[in-house]
């Protein structure tokens, strides 16, 4: 069989001494409605956060404390995204890659190295990159850029809140749960939602008479 590629740890001392590696993640595949957005980390070799960890295994309230510890202790940092009409134009596996581009291109500096969570790399980035599976949870860059990510989404899902309180974006931030899509059934898509995506999709069309 053949030997697997040991995954970096969390903790562990820097593989790569003397280079700026970036870490690049994403938030906001699977909703129904809003951006999908991506963040990019530098952190220095020797930098320890407590608590850092998969943002998806982290509170609200501890995401929200570490962001802050985050942007004041990396060395660079950016988050970005990709637009509703964006996701619908490309599909949302292309507008992940180009939300997961701008975040690296928007660092204050160019990474020797981006660190990519997941198994696919973006096309077109300025620096040597790698998918690293699970990286979330094995390398602090990552799950950094993964508290960013996920932070500033729901920051955006509360603005849609207050736009359009109809759908209760502060309750489900756009994930397609039962009281979504009871909203959306109410109410029909808003221009927030994804038109792309099967369920939005499938209101449109029986609206149209398809």
């Amino acid at each position: 069989m053949p030997r697997r590629t040991a995954q970096p740890d969390l903790f562990s001392t820097d593989d790569h001494p003397g280079l700026h590696i970036a870490g690049i993640d994403e938030a906001g595949r699977g909703p129904l409605a809003g951006p999908v957005y991506a963040a990019a980390v530098i952190l220095e070799p020797d930098c320890r956060i407590v608590g850092l960890n998969d943002s998806k295994k982290l509170t609200a309230l501890h995401r929200e404390a570490l962001s802050l510890v985050i942007r004041e202790r990396a060395v660079a940092y950016c988050i970005a995204s990709a637009s509703v009409e964006e996701i619908d134009t490309l599909n949302i596996l292309q507008a992940t890659m180009l939300a997961m581009r701008r975040a690296c291109e928007g660092l204050s500096m160019q990474p020797d190295r981006a660190l990519i969570d997941g198994n696919r790399i973006p096309t077109g980035l300025a620096c040597v990159a790698e998918p690293v599976i699970g990286g979330d949870a094995t390398v602090a860059a990552i799950a950094a850029a993964s508290i960013l990510a996920k932070t500033a989404r729901d920051a955006d899902c509360m603005v849609l809140h207050q736009r359009y309180p109809e759908y209760s974006f502060d309750q489900h931030k756009g994930y397609g749960t039962k009281v979504h899509l009871e909203r959306l059934h109410a109410h029909g898509p808003c221009p927030a939602h994804r038109r792309s995506f099967a369920p939005v999709r499938r209101l449109l069309e029986l609206a149209a008479g398809l």
